[in-house]
């Protein structure tokens, strides 16, 4: 039992045991600043002055822009700039939807997919036809060739007013023997050019590209929206170099002929022009013969 109380006293003794710390000329050996310290003392400080340098460093830190400075901490600018990149992607996917919503009718569209309307019979008018003479409601062959003329007509004026507002001039996007003419009788609202293997495809005028990709049936196709309505499709491609979205300049190279799909029968271009969701003939407005 001694022995551990004379350790105890001897440690408190050491612990408060005065010392002197004069710090004297180095020539004239004057004394100029004398201490007197203790071990416990210069513990205490140096636990007090390690918690004012720790609060101290943690205060600058939490409420100063230093921290920015620091590996791991993000800055407030990068936090503002990261806010409006988030807010500009939301409103970047409503109008990716909104432009898919559209491309995919332009899709149905030009591929024939559109649905038939099925009416309910029962919330229609049933009208009483047993007495009329349905022989009568026939329109006859003159009428047939009128309303086909003035059909032709509207579509043909559409494009001319296409053209006359945005003064353009078409550009040949491949010339060569067109091997099928546009015929709307039978549904073919394109001509068909004859090309050899690997020959460039260019655009018939300024726009941008809605749809590149493949299909099993036409192939590789590429369709250009251009202004006012006007909408140009090239189908049976070996290779596409715009993507969906790039914007093209009149006679800039868009594809390679080829000889892909389902429907094609050799290398050749199938050419459409559109206005307004209506087909026209593109040999109106382009000569495509060498």
């Amino acid at each position: 039992m001694t022995k551990p109380k004379k350790d105890k006293k001897k440690l408190s003794e050491k612990l408060l045991h005065k010392y002197r710390l004069v710090i004297l000329n180095e020539d004239t050996f004057e004394e100029r600043v004398a201490f007197k310290l203790s071990r416990l003392n210069v513990i205490s400080l140096s636990v007090i002055f390690s918690i004012l340098l720790i609060v101290g460093t943690s205060v600058l830190i939490a409420f100063t822009p230093i921290k920015e400075y620091i590996p791991g901490y993000s800055s407030s600018a990068l936090k503002q700039k990261a806010t409006r990149l988030s807010l500009k992607v939301d409103s970047l996917e409503n109008q990716v939807a909104i432009n898919n919503h559209y491309y995919q009718s332009i899709r149905a569209i030009l591929s024939g997919k559109i649905p038939v309307e099925e009416f309910n019979e029962d919330s229609t008018y049933k009208t009483q036809i047993s007495n009329i003479n349905t022989e009568e409601l026939q329109p006859t062959p003159a009428e047939n060739d009128l309303r086909e003329k003035v059909e032709n007509n509207d579509k043909f004026n559409l494009l001319e007013q296409a053209v006359q507002k945005t003064n353009l001039s078409l550009f040949p996007p491949v010339t060569g023997r067109i091997s099928e003419t546009y015929n709307a009788k039978i549904k073919h609202y394109a001509v068909d050019i004859v090309t050899v293997k690997d020959k460039p495809v260019k655009t018939v005028a300024d726009g941008t590209v809605i749809f590149s990709e493949w299909t099993a049936s036409t192939g590789y196709v590429i369709i250009i929206e251009h202004s006012f309505g006007l909408i140009s499709v090239y189908k049976h491609n070996a290779e596409l170099l715009k993507t969906q979205g790039d914007l093209v300049k009149s006679g800039e190279v868009i594809a390679i002929t080829g000889n892909t799909g389902e429907l094609s029968t050799g290398p050749h271009l199938h050419f459409e022009l559109w206005v307004d969701g209506y087909p026209v003939n593109p040999q109106d407005y382009i000569t495509f013969e060498e």
